[in-house]
């Protein structure tokens, strides 16, 4: 079968990779957002993944918003997101939505890929079943599906979509191994076929919860070195100093992945009446930082005799992480309710971020220049602009530097995790 690819979800994950298969194959980026589409069709990225030059270089790929252009195509890939709701349970809704909307146009010998990060099981327990219905066709006799999880790092522009090793799969031996030939043909790092869809959809919970693991084993040594007066990070480059030692760093864990993840693997272990220990307890320490790095901040000021009520305070970030306009899941903003809480006029500056969306999204309007004066200024992400600021300039007499990031010189600073 010669591929005729639709790319359903034009974010983070999708776009990239409809460039990419634009370069070869006939290629539809589809979302369902038409503002999105137009941005695109003009060619603007506001999420900065792809540059105009990789985007011109993509000569098959045409974009829409109109379910009837998918009919024709012959290869669906889903790449939508796959959140948590706020009991912290998955919601499968954009993917099940898109999986009936998928099923509407799906011809015999169509081939659904799903990316989007599930639990093991998802694509056959609950998609395939959406897939069947809205078709009338039968899986694995006149459509197949594959699952291979993206491994996109939003904001790296070293580890790109290509240079990144693919896992693949597919429901049947063959269409395992045409899946595998389908990324092999853009993946220059290559590929590693799975011999089932669950496992990899295992291996994509697991990268992530094991990340979020070793984070929260870190962010628990910050909260007991805290209260021994040591500081974190002399201590984890003493004990980085032997070969085998894990280098991982205390902080925030926010994201589209790290801080979602872990949940889908929960939920799929509670359902068959296993409830793990050590996945749980990482999550809730690594929940609870904001709150500790908010209340360590607050002490800080008393002890320097400030007024808490009113207190002026300046967050640098609310990005997930560095360099990257991602705000998804930002923890930053368990910091920001925190010191609003405790009566604090709080700005938050960040050049990456979109104010619009941050609005939106988050209810926090951004500041479009810096203030003086600030009685506390808390550095929670490590965008390149904020290495060179004049710290001395933007903070009060006695006032609190709070480097969450751990970037700046030590001697400047009056905390850091």
């Amino acid at each position: 079968m010669n591929p005729s690819i639709a790319i359903i979800g034009l974010g983070y994950v999708g776009f990239p990779l409809a460039v990419e298969f634009g370069k070869i194959y006939p290629t539809l980026g589809f979302d369902i957002d038409a503002s999105r589409i137009d941005e695109l069709k003009s060619g603007v990225d506001r999420t900065q993944e792809v540059s105009a030059g990789q985007l011109a270089e993509s000569k098959n790929l045409r974009f829409s918003s109109q379910v009837a252009d998918l009919a024709t195509c012959n290869t669906f890939i889903v790449t939508v997101p796959t959140p948590i709701d706020h009991f912290k349970k998955p919601d499968l809704t954009p993917l099940l939505k898109a999986s009936e909307m998928i099923g509407k146009v799906l011809k015999e010998g169509d081939v659904v890929i799903y990316e989007s990060t599930v639990y093991p099981g998802c694509t056959e327990e609950d998609c395939v079943p959406v897939l069947e219905k809205h078709s009338g066709l039968v899986f694995n006799q006149d459509f197949f599906c594959g699952y291979s999880p993206e491994r996109i790092n939003p904001g790296d522009k070293v580890n790109t979509l290509t240079k990144i090793k693919k896992v693949t799969s597919g429901s049947t031996p063959e269409i395992a191994e045409w899946v595998d030939q389908l990324y092999k043909s853009i993946i220059v790092a290559g590929t590693h076929k799975a011999s089932s869809l669950k496992v990899a959809e295992a291996s994509k919970a697991i990268e992530n919860a094991q990340r979020d693991v070793n984070i929260s084993f870190v962010n628990e040594l910050s909260l007991i070195f805290d209260r021994m007066g040591i500081d974190t990070t002399e201590v984890l480059e003493a004990a980085g100093t032997k070969w085998n030692f894990l280098n991982f760093k205390p902080g925030l864990v926010g994201g589209h992945c790290i801080g979602v993840d872990p949940y889908y693997l929960l939920h799929k272990s509670e359902s068959l009446g296993y409830y793990p220990q050590v996945i749980l307890s990482g999550r809730r320490v690594n929940d609870n930082m904001g709150i500790f790095v908010a209340n360590k901040l607050v002490k800080l000021l008393i002890q320097k005799g400030k007024k808490i009520g009113g207190a002026k305070t300046l967050m640098l970030g609310i990005t997930f992480k560095e360099n990257c306009p991602d705000i998804r899941n930002s923890r930053v903003v368990d910091i920001y309710k925190e010191l609003f809480d405790f009566g604090m006029e709080v700005d938050v500056y960040d050049p990456w971020a979109n104010a619009k969306e941050v609005k939106h999204e988050h209810g926090i309007s951004l500041v479009s220049e810096l203030g003086q004066a600030y009685d506390a200024i808390v550095l929670t992400v490590a965008h390149r602009e904020f290495l060179d600021l004049a710290f001395g300039e933007l903070k009060a007499k006695d006032g609190v530097l709070f480097d969450i990031k751990s970037i700046l010189d030590k001697s400047i600073v009056d905390a850091r995790l």
